[in-house]
């Protein structure tokens, strides 16, 4: 009796939940990464159990941990670490806590936060391990390691870095749920990878990817990508892999042997992938990614849009523009002009406002106010935003007030 390897049999659970995920959605464009920042005043906020976690009541707990279940040690061993936080860490750290527990549920059964508090990733001081099956597929970031300025400006925010695994595994239709999340919590998209798989290979396998290159199918805009070539090319092995694009421009193509990476060369079957992987780097990422990944693979440029359509798919395309990014002093200039007309001309009325309509009123109003102004139009909300909190915030014991922006 021949007995498949681990490897194998993974091999075989990704290839049926892409299939599912076909099934269920329609779509043959597969998310396989996610990256999303947002803002601490847009965070989730933490549970009553989580903010006031249970005390250890008596050392009988700790001997009777044996004899509870899996889900209450791990709530147990949560409630220990966050009571050891210093105070000026609590906040943060439980509001990522709660946006990784989110995530979780959005992913569906068998993803769970590791009770453990780690080391953080990219700058975060702590991270919080989003686990399937035993392994990290995915975290959550929160607070600064370090204190220079741009650092102090990450440790307002939460990141949240989903791994392939954790998106092939997810229940089927699972970014659709995490697009509205997204939203509703005014997250920023940060990297999205668009996964196209041909079960069967590409036709005219890879040494076909290697001439649309040369005969030019593959430029943009009247511009030939950069390109690089890992892998057996010259001998026409397989495992090869055929990068186009730039990662410092935010838009790369990555076209390989699928099959060759989940079994191995001598088990390796036809399965070739076509992976567009998004950045912010240059562009501003749309959430609609989550909800539209064929039109936006199709998008990318019209040599994805034909090998979208050789699988069978036509898709509008939707493509993701660079964004020329105007001066900040220019940003600069425009927010304090704008607030300065705001403390000498609409103050008074504003000041009514607040003070005697009721707030349901005057949050409604605000909610609804989903433009910028004219002279802030041309910028992007984000960068707005970034602007106005540094003009405000509080600066060894002081702000900005209506003297700083008097005419």
């Amino acid at each position: 009796m021949t007995i498949a390897s681990p490897l194998v049999l993974d091999g075989n659970e990704v290839l049926l939940r892409l299939h599912e995920e076909r099934t269920v959605t329609g779509s043959p464009v597969h998310i396989d990464w996610l990256r999303f920042t947002l803002n601490l005043r847009h965070a989730p906020v933490p549970t009553v159990d989580t903010l006031f976690p249970p005390r250890d009541e008596t050392q009988d707990w700790e001997k009777s941990l044996h004899q509870i279940s899996e889900e209450d040690r791990r709530r147990h061993d949560l409630a220990r670490i966050l009571r050891g936080l210093d105070d000026p860490d609590f906040s943060a750290t439980t509001q990522a806590l709660e946006l990784a527990q989110n995530v979780c549920e959005l992913l569906g059964a068998g993803f769970t936060v590791d009770p453990e508090l780690k080391k953080g990733h990219d700058f975060y001081r702590y991270r919080w391990s989003i686990m399937r099956a035993g392994s990290e597929c995915g975290w959550v970031g929160c607070l600064s390691s370090g204190d220079s300025p741009r650092q102090s400006a990450q440790a307002k925010t939460l990141h949240c870095n989903l791994y392939g695994a954790a998106c092939t595994f997810a229940r089927p239709g699972w970014h659709y749920q995490m697009a509205d999340y997204l939203e509703e919590h005014r997250a920023v998209v940060t990297r999205c990878d668009l996964a196209l798989d041909f079960f069967d290979g590409i036709s005219g396998g890879m040494d076909r990817i290697g001439s649309d290159y040369d005969a030019g199918l593959m430029d943009h805009l009247g511009h030939r990508p950069k390109h690089n070539c890992v892998g057996a090319w010259r001998s026409g092995g397989v495992g090869r892999s055929f990068y186009f694009g730039s990662k410092a421009a935010g838009k790369q193509t990555n076209v390989y042997d699928k099959g060759v990476q989940l079994y191995g060369e001598q088990d390796a079957t036809g399965w070739q992938r076509i992976e567009v992987r998004y950045g912010n780097q240059k562009r501003l990422l749309p959430v609609d990614l989550l909800r539209r990944p064929a039109n936006f693979f199709a998008g990318t440029s019209e040599w994805h849009a034909l090998m979208l359509s050789e699988h069978g798919e036509v898709a509008q395309a939707e493509p993701i523009k660079t964004e020329p990014r105007l001066p900040l002093e220019t940003l600069m200039a425009e927010c304090t002009r704008n607030a300065r007309w705001f403390f000498s001309t609409a103050g008074k009325s504003a000041a009514l406002a607040f003070l005697y309509m009721d707030r349901e009123t005057l949050a409604g109003f605000i909610e609804n106010c989903a433009e910028l102004p004219g002279r802030l139009s041309k910028f992007k909300r984000q960068e707005v935003e970034r602007v106005y909190q540094a003009m405000f915030k509080k600066v060894s014991g002081t702000s900005a007030g209506p003297a700083a922006f008097a005419a």
